[in-house]
């Protein structure tokens, strides 16, 4: 008798500690333009499903990824710290890539030598460390089920999420992007490519052929959702769309093809955005279905900007991989109906870094005891307060393409880039007035590069950053 006792004051007090704990939904898009949905400014593609989570929520118009490419973003997401802290600033090889897991387990990092710039840039790590404490360890010891569901990109198969706090996983593996977005999700043969099997999403099973991926997703979220509605659950769905390769669903690009083009103009990238917005419907839709959308913390944004090609960014100049507005400002929507006032629009600037600290407010988790780069913003939903003004950081020590190694500071509207190689050292944007970019006011003003500089060194110096040098040692 006094165990059955023991047992029902353990489960009571179990579920009175964790009842009240908000639901939590965190979408992250892949290579998300920040205008590529309608309430951000896109006239050809069509979100109504997302543009009515703003319109319950918070919409911030200067949000912010924590990268310009996907892997350091998704680490920072997951950590609340800046990519530079946690060592991942470009995106990690999958093994079919060549990123071959060493025998001694040892996770590459350090330097290596550029000859042709006479410069030593960062070498990449090929997984984020387990000693990484991430939203879903977090809220374990608060009684959540963690769902991950999507593109994970933090490392092979010891690395993923699963072994990172998260108690389900569809489709989380080492893949940057799908072999392809329809079922059974296999690539083609290739004889360029050595081994096939490491081309294909290991924990996605086939369900129905030709069913489209994003479609798939949605159905495990409202699986997941209906099987796990008594109890919080933390469920962290990372569409692999809208990623190449541009594959879509054929009655949606032919609605495309009728429609009027703008400079975004593409119908099968626009189907996979209507895509992405019908799996944020069934998950709205699930979460009204079970009583729980009152009481789910449910934020939407995305990895980095939008691909050029696909899509178009502008006003912003740019796109993914660039450090210009196009390739780091995302959308960046949050609705908590318990607690956020509906239709609010907000000039607070957010970032990937914050989602962690904000998630922990929000719960009454227990923030890590690791160095926290991110801010809870809480008192800016909840309209009782405003985050203390703060510079964000951003940095990128490597070549890629036309693209040279660089780190950003943004500081009260200003915005400068400094670039570690390259016919430029500096460029100088004032986004309050020229959000694309387009007057760069480094070489009239010394002074603010100066103070830039200086609180941009603070900022690398303090995350532990690799910063570029140059001479052979």
């Amino acid at each position: 008798m006094s165990k059955l006792l023991a047992f029902l004051l353990t489960f009571f007090c179990w579920f009175a500690y964790s009842a009240d704990k908000p639901n939590v939904v965190l979408i992250l898009v892949d290579d998300l333009g920040w205008t590529d949905i309608a309430c951000y400014g896109s006239k050809y593609y069509e979100t109504p499903n997302i543009d009515r989570l703003a319109a319950q929520g918070m919409k911030f118009n200067n949000g912010y990824a924590a990268a310009a490419i996907c892997s350091p973003t998704r680490a920072s997401v997951m950590t609340g710290r800046y990519p530079a802290r946690i060592g991942i600033t470009d995106w990690i090889r999958a093994k079919f890539q060549g990123g071959k897991i060493p025998a001694d387990k040892k996770n590459p990092g350090g330097f290596q030598y550029d000859k042709k710039h006479d410069l030593n840039i960062a070498v990449n790590p090929l997984w984020m460390e387990h000693d990484e404490v991430t939203i879903a360890e977090m809220l374990k010891p608060l009684g959540y089920t963690n769902c991950f569901i999507g593109k994970w990109h933090l490392g092979a198969e010891e690395w993923f999420p699963e072994t990172q706090g998260f108690d389900y996983n569809f489709g989380g593996c080492d893949l940057g992007q799908p072999p392809s977005y329809f079922d059974p999700y296999k690539p083609k043969a290739s004889k360029k490519r050595k081994n096939n099997d490491l081309y294909i999403i290991p924990n996605l099973e086939p369900r129905k052929e030709g069913e489209y991926l994003t479609d798939r997703e949605a159905f495990e979220a409202r699986k997941f959702i209906q099987e796990n509605k008594d109890k919080p659950f933390f469920m962290y769905l990372c569409n692999y769309a809208v990623h190449t390769p541009i594959q879509a669903q054929k009655h949606l690009i032919e609605k495309y093809e009728a429609k009027p083009k703008t400079n975004q103009k593409n119908p099968a990238y626009a189907a996979m955005v209507e895509a992405v917005d019908n799996a944020m419907g069934t998950i709205m839709k699930t979460l009204d279905e079970e009583g729980l959308t009152e009481n789910t913390l449910f934020i939407f944004t995305g990895d980095n900007g939008g691909l050029l090609g696909p899509t178009h960014n502008a006003p912003l100049r740019s796109g993914k991989g660039f450090p210009f507005e196009g390739g780091i400002r995302e959308p960046f929507i949050v609705r908590w109906p318990a607690k956020i006032n509906a239709g609010q629009v907000s000039e607070v600037p957010v970032c990937s870094i914050d989602i962690l600290p904000t998630i922990a407010a929000a719960t009454g988790a227990e923030l890590p005891k690791t160095e926290i780069d991110g801010v809870s913003i809480m008192p800016v939903l909840e309209q009782k307060g405003k985050l203390e003004e703060r510079a964000l950081m951003w940095h990128f020590p490597h070549f890629r393409g036309k693209i040279f190694p660089y780190s950003i500071i943004q500081d009260k509207g200003w915005k400068m880039i400094r670039y570690y190689a390259g016919p430029v050292k500096h460029q100088l944007f004032n986004l309050t007035e020229d959000i694309g970019e387009t007057k760069d006011l480094a070489s009239s003003n010394p002074e603010k590069i100066a103070m830039l500089n200086k609180k941009l060194d603070k900022l690398l110096k303090d995350s532990n950053a690799l910063v570029p040098y140059s001479g052979k040692k």
